[in-house]
């Protein structure tokens, strides 16, 4: 079974991200959860989120989910929730032996992740609502055309949810269950096909 290193969005920790890790443990893979936050309880709205994330600062940011796989196996699939989705793409791009992509909720801007190309064989899925008010779908383009340069597939989601987390169930506000489902449904068939290579 495939070995990930799941990162979580600018809330932290939310019960729907737990709960999404929990659903991946269950189906037989491993689980890495890397906490950003040092421990700090998760928030609820992303005014506060954001400044928590700016008064820390994003190179610290990434310095801190390169911490926390740099003892782990090479061999990672990395998977993360909306920062953590640029988080991922970054970790994916620049630390040799990666093995997959699963960016949830967010596509960063390909230059953001500090690598001008993808390493071939390393397979990427986007997952995004049409209506999630931060989806740029340039970006989603550019870091698609990224990725299949290399060689490797890329497969983008779209669903027709318009909040922003909508696989977290804790948020009833942005929560969609039937495009949930099929986003969960999407990533472990990658999985078990990385599995399987």
């Amino acid at each position: 079974m495939a070995e990930i290193a799941l990162i979580h969005s600018v809330l932290g920790m939310t019960p729907g991200f737990t709960a999404a890790a929990d659903r991946l443990t269950a189906a037989g893979h491993t689980v890495h959860i890397v906490d950003l936050f040092d421990g700090a309880a998760p928030l609820d709205s992303y005014g506060p989120a954001a400044e928590r994330v700016q008064k820390i600062g994003v190179a610290e940011l990434v310095g801190r989910a390169r911490a926390a796989v740099q003892s782990l196996p090479p061999e990672l699939v990395y998977g993360g929730f909306s920062l953590g989705a640029a988080l991922s793409a970054g970790l994916a791009a620049r630390r040799p032996g990666a093995r997959g992509a699963l960016l949830l909720h967010g596509a960063p801007n390909a230059a953001s992740i500090g690598a001008t190309s993808w390493p071939a064989g390393v397979p990427a899925q986007i997952h995004m609502a049409l209506g999630d008010p931060g989806r740029n779908p340039e970006w989603i383009e550019d870091l698609g055309s990224l990725i299949r340069a290399s060689g490797s597939t890329c497969d983008v989601f779209d669903y027709p949810a318009s909040g922003h987390l909508f696989t977290d169930a804790s948020r009833p506000d942005e929560y969609d269950e039937a495009s949930a489902e099929l986003l969960w449904k999407r990533v472990l068939d990658f999985l078990r096909d990385v599995d399987a290579s």
